[in-house]
């Protein structure tokens, strides 16, 4: 079955970096656009940004946008979440998904229902 397997999380003072990573196993990683959520203890999982299969286009949730950056290496099947000037309202489990549908302009699968296969996160904790 397909995997998503998340990594790179950890303590990290406030305005810190952290680049998380989500390496994907069993499905067409080229073909997935790939998005990050986040669950802060008793929150809903909210969204971090999203990237189309090809790279090409990125969106971002308005709490991130200007600091944190996601890339993708289709050859190696990888996705990244660089996250820079950390703050600790951003400490959470991070996740990783799958979706197979291209994020657009007009799509931009910022719903945590839109996504098809997740990781199982990676804790983030950033002190003040």
């Amino acid at each position: 079955q397909v995997q998503l397997v998340e990594s790179g999380g950890g303590l990290v003072q406030a305005g810190g970096s952290l680049r998380l990573s989500c390496a994907a196993s069993r499905l067409t990683f080229s073909s997935y656009s790939m998005g990050w959520f986040r669950q802060a203890p008793g929150k809903e999982r909210e969204f971090v940004g999203v990237i189309n299969s090809n790279g090409y286009y990125a969106y971002y949730a308005d709490s991130v946008k200007g600091r944190f950056t996601i890339a993708r290496d289709n050859a190696k099947n990888m996705a990244y979440l660089q996250m820079n000037s950390l703050k600790p309202e951003d400490t959470a489990v991070y996740y990783c998904a799958a979706e197979p549908r291209p994020a657009s302009p007009s799509l931009r699968l910022n719903s945590r229902l839109a996504y098809r296969y997740w990781g199982q996160g990676t804790q983030v904790t950033v002190s003040s």
